[in-house]
């Protein structure tokens, strides 16, 4: 169950950087008009003159969303696990005694 929130949470956490960096800024219409003279139609050609602001910002908002949801879901999750105090107590301890050989030759 962890593992398929975190796998989600990444998905949606790429997507949500991908859908920003689409988005155009507010001063980016006054530069276009400025650099392009004749009014910049192709800027909305896709989604109409607004629809892709409200578009690209709804959807950022619904995967914002779901970002803070899988974030506090997977934040509950770990602070169910079990905790170790220490790192020797996570391993199994054996005691393996090991005996010398009893054919090797004395030392001078």
């Amino acid at each position: 169950m962890d593992s398929l929130i975190l796998v989600l949470h990444i998905v949606v956490s790429l997507l949500l950087i991908g859908l920003i960096l689409i988005q155009h800024g507010k001063g980016a219409d006054a530069g276009a008009a400025a650099l392009g003279g004749g009014g910049g139609g192709a800027s909305s050609s896709v989604f109409g003159s607004q629809g892709s602001t409200s578009f690209l910002s709804r959807s950022s908002a619904i995967l914002a969303t779901v970002f803070f949801i899988t974030s506090l879901t997977l934040a509950y999750f770990s602070g169910k696990a079990d905790r170790v105090d220490s790192v020797t107590q996570s391993v199994a301890t054996e005691i393996v005694e090991q005996e010398a050989p009893a054919d090797l030759p004395d030392l001078p």
